[in-house]
């Protein structure tokens, strides 16, 4: 039985599906992430996990109990706002300990929960400092403290990194994995950040219009896309035309003048072929997708190519390992192998 169960969970807003019976398990202590586009439903399911939001149909399972006539208040939740939503006039240590507090947990104990709950967050040093005097990752160091203090069923967080600078937000990328591993906090984040979500989580769960295009690992929602929209939004993506043919030697993939066995399971007829930049490599002869350099950039640790090629633009990525590059306008032969592409239906579209 998972930890936590969404089953069929659906919300609408008048004509508005704003979740389309999703259904997902999460194991305890698994880190998952809702990952999507504003307005894909992301928000909102975190939102009816945590009680804020009445379910149109569906229901919330945790432990095997249905949470739907259980108060937010009753549902043991550690959450974390994208506003940290700190009480000013209180110190880092106070604002940790509000949630024991309400829980009537003694002095005694509720101190001892706060000192190492802000040691496992870095802010031993801080538990007199009023959030005013802390800088954005301190700030959300507490809120996260705050959490996981009352040690909770479920940490929920709702885009509590988007408010830091770059280098900061990769800093506690970091710092946040690392405090739930240690922790054993079941969590369900929600961003709208792929290089967070990837970073972060045991599995992603990719959503676009209230619907779950794809629940994978992020290397296997990566290298797998199960959609063009999961493909394009997961990182830079060349969808290409090619084709499956009969062969006596068995199905083979056609994309331009490149021939590759099919993998298992193909179906026929054209395709849409999903290649990483990266996957992307020049051929040697001329047995490959033909095509002409239309710009090249310079980016320090890589070459950037956008390539006008028989089977559709596309775009490629080449190391600065001192090889030589393509100049714009020159001709390329290019190729890439079973291992380096997905097949997604015809006229798949993101």
């Amino acid at each position: 039985m998972p930890y936590i169960a969404l089953e069929r969970l659906t919300k609408r807003y008048g004509d508005h599906l704003a979740v389309d019976a999703l259904d997902l398990a999460v194991e305890k202590g698994e880190f998952i992430s809702l990952l999507g586009p504003s307005g894909c439903g992301k928000t909102t399911t975190l939102q009816m996990i945590a009680g804020f939001v009445e379910p149109t149909g569906g229901r919330v399972m945790l432990d095997g109990v249905d949470l739907g006539a259980m108060k937010p208040n009753r549902r043991g939740l550690g959450i974390v706002f994208q506003s940290y939503a700190l009480f000013p006039h209180m110190t880092a240590a106070e604002n940790v300990a509000f949630g024991l507090e309400m829980r009537d947990v003694p002095r005694a104990e509720r101190e001892k929960r706060v000192a190492e709950t802000l040691a496992l967050v870095g802010l031993s040093g801080f538990a007199d400092r009023y959030p005013k005097r802390m800088s954005g990752g301190q700030q959300q160091r507490v809120a996260l403290a705050r959490a996981l203090v009352i040690k909770p069923a479920i940490l929920l967080l709702d885009e509590p990194l988007s408010n830091l600078d770059a280098k900061l937000r990769e800093e506690m990328q970091i710092e946040l994995r690392s405090i739930q591993r240690i922790s054993g906090a079941t969590t369900i984040l929600v961003t709208h950040d792929q290089a967070e979500a990837m970073a972060l989580s045991d599995r992603i769960v990719l959503m676009n219009k209230g619907r779950v295009e794809q629940i994978a690992r992020p290397d296997e929602a990566y290298a797998r896309p199960a959609s063009a929209f999961v493909a394009n939004f997961l990182g830079k993506t060349n969808l290409l035309n090619g084709a499956i043919e009969s062969t006596p030697q068995g199905p083979v993939l056609v994309v331009g003048g490149l021939r590759l066995p099919a993998p298992a399971g193909a179906g026929s007829g054209p395709q849409s072929v999903a290649v990483r930049p990266e996957r992307i490599a020049f051929a040697s002869g001329t047995a490959g997708v033909s095509g002409r350099v239309t710009m090249r950039v310079f980016q320090g640790l890589h070459w950037l190519l956008q390539v006008d090629s028989e089977a559709g633009p596309l775009t490629l990525v080449r190391p600065n390992d001192g090889s030589p590059v393509p100049a714009e306008g020159e001709t390329v032969a290019l190729t890439f192998s079973t291992q380096d592409f997905a097949l997604l239906p015809a006229g798949d579209a993101p």
